[in-house]
């Protein structure tokens, strides 16, 4: 899982709330964006153990689980752009409360879902889902609290001093909402084994694996109230028609921003290697998201439908620990990427991310694969912060959301894409051939980082050229 990328922090654009109501304190809205953020994710982490086991325990071959999740891919590639400006328009709340009824619905589907149509539907839920909430309740933290910085009257605000300084305070509390993101996901996780095991004991009628399922539909009604009760925005006129011309303008706008982003890309060979890291990065992610679960179940039981049980209460704790590895990996590779160069440690991990998906599809044992799928979290984690640098030395202020669009963009079908093909081998041949095909697309995207060690060279070269000579 990834957190949904939010706007670049700057000016407030409007009051955080209605006239005649108390303003919001810069500190009360981090507070309630830590808590909504956490609210959010905490169903996803409830999902994440169980999703693809509880579809073969209900018959779903591994072939049909990789069609129907490349369902919510397809639909988020469709309706991210077009649901960008409607937040703007129709403002944060109502977009948020309706993503929030959106994803309750897909919930509800899901844990009556008992065939491959009623799969489908639930995860085309969870594409609209994800796009319509992913930017608008960052955006308004950011808009909320740089408008209590400056205004004198806000409760737990700030005096308004330099801008530098409630732009850092706002940035920080984006930074406790990412860390509330992936805490929420990791406990969700465990949670989600705990009850797995439970289930029994607390006399829940359905399946095991179903009960995740059911804890995280109602967290996720209870979610849309907070989100209802919580978030707090001045009235806006006109909302209908405005709505309306932002949902026309967005579509519009799409031909001409995948267009842009291609015309930049064929402009740059090193952002053009760079998204075709994210392709082989989306096919292959596919072999250590969706296929770990069932593999963990074949090893502990010899096949996947016996064990999906048995594996469902050993997911929880083990997603957990990989949301910690993948935490972990990313510091890392801070430090090591200054010493080393950012592109050769990028393309080091793309090789030793194989490597390790290469351990998940031969290492006997429950041990042996969850030792290598903490592992590959821990490379994945390394990784996310160095290709992101590299990207960002790519853009320029004026074409930069249109480079990380596109980036985002190649990703979508490239993994609706490794759903298909990767579910299809794991069915037709195993689910080790599949994560071997998986491990090699993901090693294949090594060698795309050179032309961004090329350039890393030659701009070290124009510096050190520049550089006055030490004295004598």
């Amino acid at each position: 899982m990834t957190a949904p990328a939010g706007p670049p922090v700057g000016p407030p654009v409007g009051p955080a709330v209605a006239p005649g109501r108390t303003p919001l304190g810069a500190d009360a809205a981090r507070r309630r964006y830590v808590a909504l953020t956490a609210l959010r994710w905490f169903p996803t982490g409830l999902l994440v153990p169980v999703l693809v086991l509880l579809a073969v325990d209900r018959g779903l071959s591994l072939a049909e689980v990789g069609l129907v999740t490349a369902a919510q891919g397809v639909v988020v590639l469709l309706l991210e752009l077009p649901t960008g400006g409607l937040a703007d328009a129709l403002g944060r709340r109502p977009l948020l409360v309706v993503a929030g009824l959106v994803g309750t619905a897909a919930l509800a589907v899901l844990l009556v879902a008992g065939s491959p149509a009623g799969y489908a539907a639930a995860f085309a839920l969870m594409g609209v889902w994800r796009a319509l909430d992913s930017g608008p309740l960052q955006s308004w933290y950011v808009d909320a609290a740089l408008a209590a910085d400056t205004d004198p009257h806000a409760a737990g605000g700030g005096p308004g001093g330099a801008p530098g300084g409630a732009q850092g305070r706002v940035e920080a509390g984006v930074a406790r909402g990412a860390v509330a993101l992936n805490a929420s996901v990791g406990a969700g996780a465990l949670v989600s084994g705990g009850l797995v095991a439970a289930a029994p004991a607390l006399g829940w009628p359905g399946a095991p694996l179903a009960l995740p399922v059911a804890v995280a539909l109602v967290i996720s009604a209870a979610g849309v109230l907070a989100v209802a009760l919580l978030v707090r925005e001045p009235p806006r006129r006109g909302d209908g028609a405005r709505g309306r011309r932002a949902l026309t303008g967005a579509v519009r706008d799409v031909p001409r921003t995948v267009v842009g982003g291609l015309r930049v890309a064929r402009r740059s060979r090193v952002l053009l290697a760079l998204l075709a890291v994210e392709a082989c990065w989306g096919f292959g992610m596919v072999a250590f998201e969706t296929l770990t679960p069932p593999r963990l179940a074949e090893v502990l039981a010899g096949s996947v439908a016996a064990g999906t049980e048995r594996a469902g209460q050993l997911m929880g704790p083990v997603s957990a620990a990989g949301w910690l590895a993948a935490a972990v990996g990313a510091t890392a590779a801070t430090g090591l990427a200054r010493r080393l160069g950012t592109a050769v440690v990028a393309g080091a991990l793309r090789v030793v991310q194989g490597a390790t998906v290469v351990g998940l599809a031969l290492l006997a044992g429950p041990v042996g694969v969850v030792t290598a799928y903490l592992a590959c979290y821990a490379v994945h984690g390394a990784s996310n912060p160095l290709h992101a640098a590299l990207l960002h030395r790519q853009a320029t202020r004026e074409n930069r959301t249109v480079v990380l669009s596109m980036n985002s963009m190649v990703a979508q079908p490239a993994g609706a894409l490794g759903a298909v093909v990767l579910g299809a081998l794991a069915d037709g041949a195993s689910l080790g051939a599949a994560m071997l095909v998986g491990a090699v697309v993901l090693a294949l995207a090594a060698p795309l980082y050179l032309p961004a060690r090329r350039q890393e060279r030659e701009r070290a070269d124009v510096l050190s050229a520049a550089r006055p000579p030490a004295p004598a």
